[in-house]
């Protein structure tokens, strides 16, 4: 199994936040969705891979170097796509790009011209007149440029409508496909990872408590409605949480087959999505 990107045993502490034992590895040509309420880690974690940060404790290795002695040579080979931006607000996209190009041995004009096109890109316009969408787009085209092979995307689609988003979506899905890349996409819009990710991270209060193949996650897992009579006196053994009205109960199990096993035929099993399974496990651990 090639691995490209692999955290052991991370820790950082800002005060009274600490990352404590992250342990990630992703695949190669895979997208591993990282997910978690606001202020849970993902982008502690993020900026230690890229070297933004010093960890208290922890190894990282990226594409098989080490993320310290071989920063340089890594950025080299990193898409990275940060909520924040960072590129020079008043330079057109054709003026930012000459900037950069230089800095890069692999850089191939062709491919960006071609993504330029593509992704339909005003290269006359200034880049603090582009909408969001096309900011992330941009920094895509340039990730592509020179030929990144691991793409590290924080909040990428958050704030677009849900038309750009969509685009975006099948724009990573075509970087995975067409060129076997890697991504990590951290994102709080979980909506998007239930249609594209591969793998999934869940991250709460600075540590990993869910991580998995998305499918078999989902699989493991289930929305359980029915009448509150039918619940065992040990019900809460088999429910990440559950919620009880007049009119009955709802709930997320983490061991769906046990359940079945024990619950009456009309109790009613519905296939949870990736919100659904961060919900209950959010309020879970509060």
């Amino acid at each position: 199994m090639d691995m490209v990107l692999e955290i052991c045993n991370l820790c950082k502490s800002y005060g009274e936040f600490s990352l404590r034992d992250i342990n990630m590895s992703l695949e190669k040509g895979t997208l591993t969705g990282f997910i978690g309420p606001n202020g849970a880690g993902k982008t502690t974690t993020i900026k230690s891979i890229l070297n933004i940060i010093k960890p208290d404790d922890g190894k990282i290795t990226v594409l098989g170097m080490d993320s310290i002695n071989s920063d340089l040579e890594i950025k080299s080979k990193l898409g990275i796509v940060l909520d924040d931006g960072h590129f020079y607000e008043d330079l057109t996209l054709r003026k930012m790009k000459n900037l950069i190009a230089p800095m890069y041995p692999t850089w191939d004009d062709n491919a960006y011209n071609f993504y330029i096109k593509k992704f339909e890109l005003p290269e006359s316009k200034k880049i603090k007149d582009l909408s969001r969408g096309m900011r992330m787009k941009y920094a895509l085209v340039l990730s592509l440029s020179h030929g990144a092979d691991l793409f590290i995307l924080d909040e990428p689609t958050s704030g677009l409508d849900p038309l750009v988003r969509s685009e975006l979506i099948e724009i990573l899905k075509d970087i995975v496909f067409e060129g076997n890349r890697t991504v990590l996409m951290s994102t709080h819009i979980t909506s998007d990872l239930d249609k594209i990710a591969d793998y999934l991270y869940f991250i709460y209060d600075g540590k990993i408590i869910l991580k998995g193949q998305k499918d078999e996650i989902k699989d493991q897992h289930a929305i359980v409605k029915g009448d509150t009579a039918v619940l065992l006196p040990d019900y809460k053994n088999y429910f990440v949480g559950i919620n009880k009205s007049s009119y009955g109960f709802e709930g997320l199990t983490d061991n769906k087959a046990a359940l079945k096993n024990v619950l009456p035929d009309k109790t009613v099993y519905e296939v949870p999505s990736i919100e659904d399974i961060l919900l209950y496990y959010t309020r879970r651990f509060k």
